[in-house]
């Protein structure tokens, strides 16, 4: 669509309701090809319903991300359409619980091959896709939890024209910021380990001198990320990409993105051909840069970090 191929990023909400119409116009005819009566938007609640986890029109509300009124709304259409009925908690008299009727119960059963060739059909899509959307869909969701568009377009709108950000080679006055940034986020999550220390103690010797890099990025002239390139002599590959850190003040703003591509080039213009990283699945915005870089799991791996839990390279 011309819209899309010219806007790119901007018309995302406008991509999404656009994606979304054409799958629930399909899903309204996959239910009628399957002799279903039931529209598309009743489907969460009564998803909810058949796993039976909470009934409450609150409890469902919570787990499907839609407002009260909106899943008041469609319980009264399924009450009209006799496969739900109402009731008063017996815990809570304030709260309306929701039940399956003998209808409802029906439908279940006929639902269930339906739910299950969409799902064969949904996997196919997948297997043509060089991206996994609902992989991508929990990434947005994970990083729009953290920290919501409207705030990230705030932080531009101040930071812009007054943002200078600039990636140049380590210098020894960068040790003590190569060391913060990457204590700070280790022990975030974990705990030091011995070749941590080994690195970050001495980069010079354990980095440097055996014809690795160290990348700092620099904002408004500040030290705020570093990144390494380590030589892996002996290995398939020419390098590892290791020791990413951004200063929690400056995430969101791309320089994590910009100093690894600052790191990728450096690597090109030495001849790389493949490129290695480890890191932790927990760590999704950071799995989500590598493979944005053009990262590929390996499918075996040996994590050389108690911490690690994903291996990845690169082709350049």
């Amino acid at each position: 669509m011309m819209l899309f191929e010219k806007s790119g990023l901007l018309a995302i909400g406008s991509r999404l309701r656009w994606l979304a119409d054409v799958v629930t116009r399909d899903a309204a005819e996959i239910y009628r090809m399957y002799d279903v009566d039931i529209k598309p938007k009743w489907f969460p609640v009564l998803y909810m319903l058949f796993d039976g986890t909470d009934c409450s029109v609150t409890g469902i509300a919570k787990a499907i991300g839609q407002t009260h009124p909106s899943v008041s709304s469609i319980v009264k259409e399924l009450k009209a359409a006799g496969l739900v009925s109402d009731g008063k908690s017996e815990e809570d008299r304030r709260a309306t619980v929701i039940a399956l009727t003998d209808r409802g119960m029906e439908l279940r059963s006929k639902l269930h091959r339906v739910c299950t060739d969409v799902e064969n059909a949904v996997r196919s899509i997948e297997s043509q896709a060089s991206n996994r959307l609902w992989q991508a869909l929990d990434n947005w969701e994970d990083a729009l939890a953290e920290k919501s568009l409207l705030k990230r377009v705030e932080e531009e709108r101040t930071l812009h024209g007054s943002r200078n950000v600039e990636i140049v080679d380590y210098r020894p006055e960068h040790l003590m910021t190569f060391k913060r940034l990457n204590i700070m986020w280790i022990n975030s999550h974990w705990s030091l380990e011995a070749h941590d220390l080994e690195v970050l103690n001495d980069p010079d010797a354990s980095i440097l001198a055996g014809g690795g890099y160290i990348f700092v990025a620099l904002v408004n002239g500040e030290p705020m990320g570093v990144v390494a390139l380590c030589r892996m002599d002996g290995t398939e590959y020419d390098f590892e990409l290791a020791k990413l850190a951004v200063d929690p003040d400056a995430r969101g703003t791309g320089v994590g993105e910009k100093i690894c591509r600052a790191a990728l080039e450096r690597a090109r213009q030495c001849g790389a051909r493949k490129i290695f990283l480890e890191s932790n699945t927990i760590l999704k915005l950071a799995i989500s840069l590598y493979r944005k870089l053009g990262f590929t799991e390996l499918k075996e791996y040996h994590p050389a970090y108690e911490r690690g839990d994903i291996q990845m390279e690169l082709t350049l």
